[in-house]
Order: structure tokens, then C-alpha cells, then sequence
């Protein structure tokens, strides 16, 4: 009977400690789950205030707020050309720089055309390095530019694993996906100092959330952007100067279409002109965002993912992308 008393009181011990301990534990999980609850409330809340409040008012003069003169790189396709004409449509002035001249001169007559603002074109491959940067730096030294808005981009042909990319490539993801926002940002900025307002866009990508394999380099350097982007605003932002990281995903042009071997719809995917006029919206008001209402949630949804998730995720849909590329070639 000593024995079985004995037991019964070491059990009771047990018991009381582990109850102590759960009851621990408890607490520790109930403040945990509060915690990332009242986090994803405030970030849905984000997303609400950013993309449909402001679209309930009137938005904001950037001609008033930034100046007459916006500057955009890649300013002849994609989200760079959208982009352009939301701030032409804002009766601001534009000047477009591009490696194609014959664009650049289409672009900007149609520009000036529909939206009667002022154009200048700058002929410039960014990916030739330094020397192209005193050109650009003369033509618009007396020009009060309030907007930059990083655009130009050199993307993958193909998601491909990093052996396979060529050192061009490489070479030219480098010069013109980081140098040149860099050296733009070192030409433009002091000007927007000086007159104590000023707005820069660097062009991101959602990728850059986390680790995106066979498009290992890609995705690293649009990091850089969006690390870059945000300790610049932090830096400059006393200084009256607002820096914006755009983090956009897929873009597409038709309502539903299988291109690259993947279905996505509108309102997954917007075209250019759709995203650039959402992502307009958001300049002065964040100064990190997906641009569009859809992409937020995309992005939100991709920081809370666990990384493997988002690297089998990735894996899958590049490996889909590279057989749909074998396929057309």
C-alpha cells in the first residue's frame, strides 16, 4: 500500500506540473494566434484603405504635389508605357527613355497627341554601363523632374537554372535592373533635394518575397530593388522625398488567355494600363506595394506562406512555363 500511495502522489505531482505547464503553454498559443489575428486584420484593413478608399474620393494632383516633369526608363512597353500615360493623363510632362528610337517616337507623338503634354526622348541602351549616363545627364539637367519612375527591366526568356544563363545575361540583368536605377536615382535626386519634393518608382516584383528557384538571379535583384527602395524612402523621406517599391505580379493583356502554359483571368492578372492605373493611385500614400488590390492579397498571402510552400509552389509553375517554352521552340 506504501507503494501504490507513493505512486499516486508522484502522479499527482506530475499531474500538477503539467497542468502548470499547459496552462503555460496556453497563454503562449492564445497571445500567438491574437497576435497574427489582429496582424491579418490590419493588413486586410491595409489593402481596403490603399486600393477602394482613395477610389471613393478624388485623387490627388501630382502635378501640384511632385511638379510639371516626370522621367520614366522603359517607357515604350509594358507597365512603363501604362504608367506614363496615367501621368500624362494628369497633364503632366513626360520624358521617355528607351533603347528603341522608333518607339520612343511613336509612343511619345501619341502621347502628346491624346493627352496635349510636352514629350522629349532619350535614345539609351542601359545595358552599355557608364557610358551612356553623361547623355541623359545633360539633356535633362534644367529640367525640374518631380517623378522618376524606374521601369526599364531585362526579364528571363524562360524560367532556367543558373548555369544555363548566359554571362550577357547576367551581365545585363546587373547593368540594367540594379546600375541603372541607381545611377538615375544618383542624377535626378539632388534636383528633387533641392526643390524639397519629389517622387521615385522603383519598379519591383513580387518575387521578391522570397526565394524563387529558376529564377534564382531575377528574383534576387528585384529584391535589391525593393531593400533598396524602402531604406532610400527612410533616408529621404525628411527631405520631402517619397520613394515607392512596386511589387507587381503577373501582367497579362487578354481577359483569359493560356499563355506560357498557364490560365489567368483579369482580375488576376490586369493589363498594364489596369495595374499602372491602380498603382498611380498608391504614390504618396504607400511606400510598399503590389500596385493592384489583387496582388496585394497575393502578396500578403505569400508572406505568411511557410518558404517551402512557396518554393514547391514555384518549382511546379516554372517547370510548367519551361515545357510550354520547349513547346514553341
Amino acid at each position: 500500500m506504501a507503494a501504490v500511495d507513493s505512486f499516486q502522489l508522484l502522479y499527482r505531482q506530475i499531474a500538477r506540473t503539467c497542468n502548470t505547464y499547459i496552462d503555460a503553454l496556453a497563454i503562449v498559443g492564445a497571445w500567438y494566434v491574437t497576435r497574427k489575428s489582429i496582424c491579418l486584420i490590419c493588413d486586410f484593413y491595409s489593402i481596403i484603405r490603399l486600393h477602394f478608399i482613395p477610389r471613393l474620393v478624388s485623387r490627388r494632383d501630382l502635378l501640384k504635389h511632385f511638379g510639371k516633369w516626370a522621367l520614366v526608363t522603359g517607357g515604350t512597353d509594358g507597365i512603363g508605357k501604362a504608367y506614363a500615360e496615367e501621368l500624362a493623363s494628369e497633364g503632366i510632362n513626360l520624358i521617355l527613355i528607351s533603347h528603341d528610337r522608333s518607339k520612343l517616337e511613336a509612343t511619345a507623338t501619341a502621347i502628346s497627341a491624346m493627352y496635349n503634354v510636352e514629350t522629349i526622348i532619350i535614345e539609351a541602351d542601359f545595358t552599355k554601363g557608364r557610358e551612356i549616363y553623361q547623355p541623359i545627364r545633360e539633356t535633362v539637367e534644367d529640367k525640374e523632374i518631380g517623378i522618376l519612375v524606374n521601369s526599364v527591366d531585362v526579364p528571363y526568356d524562360h524560367p532556367q537554372s543558373f548555369l544555363n544563363i548566359s554571362e550577357d545575361k547576367l551581365w545585363d540583368l546587373i547593368n540594367v535592373n540594379i546600375a541603372a536605377t541607381n545611377m538615375m536615382i544618383h542624377i535626378l535626386l539632388p534636383g528633387m533635394i533641392q526643390r524639397r519634393k519629389g517622387a521615385i518608382v522603383n519598379i519591383s516584383s513580387g518575387s521578391c518575397c522570397k526565394p524563387t528557384p529558376q529564377m534564382a538571379t531575377y528574383s534576387s535583384v528585384k529584391t535589391y530593388l525593393d531593400h533598396f527602395s524602402r531604406a532610400l524612402h527612410f533616408e529621404y523621406a525628411s527631405k520631402g522625398i517619397f520613394v515607392q517599391s512596386l511589387l507587381p505580379f503577373y501582367i497579362k493583356t487578354n481577359t483569359a488567355t493560356y499563355t506560357d502554359g498557364l490560365c489567368i483571368y483579369s482580375w488576376i492578372a490586369p493589363s498594364a494600363n489596369v495595374y499602372a492605373r491602380h498603382a498611380i493611385s498608391t504614390l504618396g500614400i504607400s511606400h510598399r506595394t503590389a500596385g493592384y488590390w489583387m496582388h496585394s492579397i497575393q502578396f500578403l498571402f505569400a508572406q505568411y506562406m511557410p518558404e517551402w510552400l512557396w518554393v514547391w509552389g514555384a518549382t511546379q509553375m516554372n517547370n510548367r512555363l519551361y515545357a510550354a517554352f520547349l513547346q514553341k521552340s
